[in-house]
Order: structure tokens, then sequence, then C-alpha cells
């Protein structure tokens, strides 16, 4: 069965890091492109970052470029989101997701989508 499972989210200070990870399961990983995605409450789903398959591209929401890291590991089916300098306005539930089209990551539409977990980003 297929499964994306985020952990690592938290409370923080504006200012501040945090780390999120997304373990994959039932899938070839390694040939699917993967994303971050959030929603924050009364707005709809948005894109944050994507890989591609091999980790050698990646693309960045304009809110978040430069402050955000995506990564990942095909040898652990993980992804990674290293978030820093975390402003209030980066509160919201994120969530990871996996599309073998990079497209799909980009459009916020991909094909697997893991439960969420919640950042909260006090000042």
């Amino acid at each position: 069965q297929v499964q994306l499972v985020e952990s690592g989210g938290g409370l923080v200070q504006a200012g501040g890091s945090l780390s999120l990870s997304c373990t994959a399961s039932g899938f070839s990983f390694k040939m699917y492109s993967m994303g971050w995605f959030r929603q924050a409450p009364g707005k709809e789903r948005e894109f944050v970052a994507g890989i591609g398959w091999s980790g050698g591209s990646t693309y960045y929401a304009d809110s978040v470029k430069g402050r955000f890291t995506i990564s990942r590991d095909n040898a652990e089916n993980a992804l990674y989101l290293q978030m820093n300098n975390l402003k209030t306005e980066d509160t919201a539930v994120y969530y990871c997701g996996a599309d073998r089209y990079t497209v799909s990551v980009r459009e916020t539409r991909p094909e697997y989508w893991g439960q969420g977990t919640q950042v909260t980003v006090y000042s």
C-alpha cells in the first residue's frame, strides 16, 4: 500500500528553523518527483517546493525561495524540507506528495499525498 508519512512539525518562534521529513513506501520512490505543500486555515493548498527523481532539479515557491531547502534520499525513500528564517505566514499543515511528472507536483496535484504535519510559527 502506498504511504507517505510526514514528521517533524511543531511550534517554532519566528526567525527559527524546523526540519520536516517524509517517509515513503509502496511505490517506486526513485522514479517519482516529490514535493512539499502546505495549507493554512481558510486557504487553498499550495505548492511549496519540488524535487526531481535524482534530486538534481529543485523548485520553490517565491514565498519560500532562499529560506527553504528540499532534498531527498532515494536509498531511504525519504524526502526532507529544511525551513529556515520562518515567518508567521509559514504557519500551515505541511504535506508531502509524489507524482511521476514534475508538472503535477508544481501544480499541486500529485498522485499520492501524505497526511500532513502541523507547523506553527509564533512571533
